[in-house]
């Protein structure tokens, strides 16, 4: 086979896997460290915009706990800008329990550790890019 030939056969594969990882995304891992205890469940979203930021969520999970924290992995996330929210559910009743003042009572965190102040955490704090590799956002409380 002439180095020609081998250039295009080489550059076409480079092209079909490169494609391949664009489909794919990339992996966000979330690791939270720091909860009060084992009990209960974390309940974990990563948002794709600053509209649906603490609502719905892009892809969601539910995580158990070990050492006061918990890793999970969203898989196929594609290049973008995205924001994760968390709340552990002790009292396993599937919803973050507040106050009368609408204060939690239960952790919940932000990815950057993003913190509100007299209110929720806020997109521009939270938010971080994917870009062709995969990222690692630790929450720690």
């Amino acid at each position: 086979m002439s180095t020609l030939a081998k250039l295009l056969v080489f550059l076409l594969l480079s092209q079909t896997v490169m494609n391949a990882q664009d489909v794919n995304g990339q992996e966000v891992t979330v690791k939270i460290v720091n909860l009060d205890n084992n009990i209960g469940h974390v309940y974990i979203s990563l948002f794709d915009t600053e509209a649906s930021f603490l609502n719905k969520g892009y892809k969601s999970e539910i995580s158990s706990i070990e050492n006061k924290g918990c890793t999970i992995t969203f898989k196929n996330v594609p290049n973008g800008v995205y924001a994760i929210s968390f709340f552990h559910d002790e009292n396993e009743n599937k919803k973050m329990d507040t106050n009368f003042l609408s204060i939690p009572k239960e952790d919940y965190g932000c990815s950057n550790n993003a913190r509100g102040f007299m209110g929720p955490p806020k997109w521009e704090d939270a938010k971080f890019e994917v870009k062709n590799e995969s990222v690692t956002q630790t929450i720690t409380l």
